[in-house]
């Protein structure tokens, strides 16, 4: 069932949120040993919550998500369960409050399923940085998820539950979107709070959704969108008709292929995939034409200096002091060391490293300080772009998913995953992932679109003719039959 008709069921009656609560705490039971998509699921809790919803609707409220289980990303807190960032720093941590976001889901009705697998601090394409285990994709188990949010794409692919929340940072909602075979959005950086998100980059870092469909991507967004005065980058702009965008079709509409994706080394099946999306968008009456934003192929040499630069400042609070489990030590300077280096795994202290290294004295104007006007002038082209179209279109990732253990020793092979999401994270503006068809053996692939800031309603618009024109969406993962 999908989100809507979930909401539907539950809000007229024919089916109870607890039924569904149970039938969902039966699904991750009976799957999530092979995947790794949670790391926190607490049925009772889940069962409690759901009965709560059922005496809300009783009542009659008006609730948009009724009954519908959403997951988690294990860096949002939610009260009653662990936040660990799939970290050892944080094991055990409880923060006892939700994020905004999640605080929004439950106003609206939805039931918290539990909390789901991740790179390490949000820090990795693939999931197999988790220090807990890896997430395994669910259309082939040797295969990554992708990451960071690799977890909550894999439980939605599963059909564990219709949606889960991720966290986008350079991609990491739409990458694993696209390799798992569902929908992953990052809205405008600013629509949705980042209040009570364990921060990452925080000029980046965005919540997004990850569910089986555009509309229900939609109906999510809708919910968990809004100003939030905890959270100063949030925006007041209202939201917009997400749910009532989704009725529009291609006709018309400018669609401008990203000409520096096709010049990217693009090949093989995905090469070919890409341009059967093209056609699709065309033959459904899109006015398609090439586009160019020429600082687009930077993008990754950009992101990687001031992400990391956010990330070594950001994580300087984990110091086994205040947070998670303490470690014996004896001075203090022995007791941080002691603890940041059993508490942080290898991809967290090369992030760390590189971060401190570019804000560092001598350095920072060399590589920090251009790395933030290269981005401006990277959204200059972007506002240039977008004069000329409404949607700016190109693949999702190079290619699909590669097989777990495939990229662990050539970290930037690794970063190259997210060459076409990081762009849209750098210059704050939406983008999503649709489902755009199949690799060799049946890999899932996705086609990104972009709008400029603040305009989710073109955007959910031109995904949702896409995936009715094609209907990838419909496609279920092997693991869940």
């Amino acid at each position: 069932m999908t989100v809507a008709e979930i909401a539907s069921a539950v809000a007229s009656r024919r089916i109870s949120a607890e039924e569904k609560a149970r039938e969902t705490a039966e699904s991750i039971a009976r799957l999530d040993g092979r995947l790794g998509a949670f790391l926190s699921v607490e049925p009772e809790r889940m069962l409690a919550d759901a009965r709560a919803v059922d005496r809300r609707v009783a009542a009659g409220e008006d609730l948009p998500l009724a009954g519908v289980p959403v997951a988690v990303k294990d860096n949002m807190t939610v009260d009653g369960y662990t936040a660990t960032c799939a970290s050892r720093i944080l094991e055990g941590f409880r923060p006892g409050y939700d994020a905004t976001a999640v605080e929004r889901l439950r106003r609206a009705g939805a039931v918290i399923a539990g909390k789901t697998n991740l790179d390490e601090f949000a820090m990795g394409s693939s999931n197999e940085n988790s220090a807990v285990r890896p997430a395994r994709n669910p259309w082939d188990l040797d295969r990554v998820p992708g990451g960071s949010s690799g977890g909550s794409a894999a439980a939605v692919a599963a059909r564990m539950v219709p949606a889960a929340l991720g966290s986008d940072t350079g991609g990491s909602v739409r990458q694993p979107g696209a390799l798992c075979g569902v929908v992953g959005f990052k809205p405008t950086y600013g629509r949705v709070s980042r209040y009570g998100l364990i921060a990452f980059a925080s000029s980046l870092d965005q919540i997004g959704p990850l569910t089986a469909t555009v509309e229900d991507a939609a109906r999510i967004y809708a919910a968990i969108a809004g100003a939030d005065e905890r959270d100063s980058t949030s925006s007041r702009r209202a939201p917009g008709d997400p749910v009532g965008s989704l009725a529009g079709g291609l006709a018309g509409l400018r669609i401008g292929v990203l000409r520096e994706a096709e010049e990217a080394g693009l090949a093989g099946e995905a090469a070919d995939n890409f341009a059967a999306s093209v056609d699709v968008l065309r033959r459904a009456g899109a006015v398609v034409s090439a586009v160019s934003v020429p600082r687009a192929p930077y993008a990754i040499p950009i992101y990687y200096v001031v992400a990391n630069a956010e990330a070594s400042s950001n994580l300087a609070r984990f110091d086994g002091i205040r947070y998670g489990p303490r470690r014996e030590a004896g001075a203090l300077e022995e007791f941080y060391i002691q603890q940041r280096t059993q508490g942080f795994g290898p991809e967290v202290k090369r992030r760390i490293l590189l971060g401190t290294f570019v804000l560092s004295a001598g350095y920072s104007d060399a590589y920090y300080q251009r790395a933030c006007r290269a981005r401006a002038l990277l959204g200059r082209d972007f506002d240039s772009a977008f004069r000329l179209v409404d949607v700016i279109v190109c693949p999702t990732t190079p290619g699909p998913a590669f097989r777990i253990g495939e990229k662990t020793d050539d970290p930037l092979g690794m970063y190259l995953s997210d060459i076409f999401t990081t762009p849209a994270s750098l210059v704050g503006i939406p983008a999503i992932s649709v489902p755009s068809g199949f690799a060799s053996p049946r890999l899932p692939l996705g086609l990104q679109f972009m709008a400029p800031r603040w305009a989710e309603d073109v955007l959910f618009r031109a995904a949702a003719a896409f995936e009715r024109e094609t209907r990838y969406s419909d496609a279920v993962a092997p693991v869940s039959a």
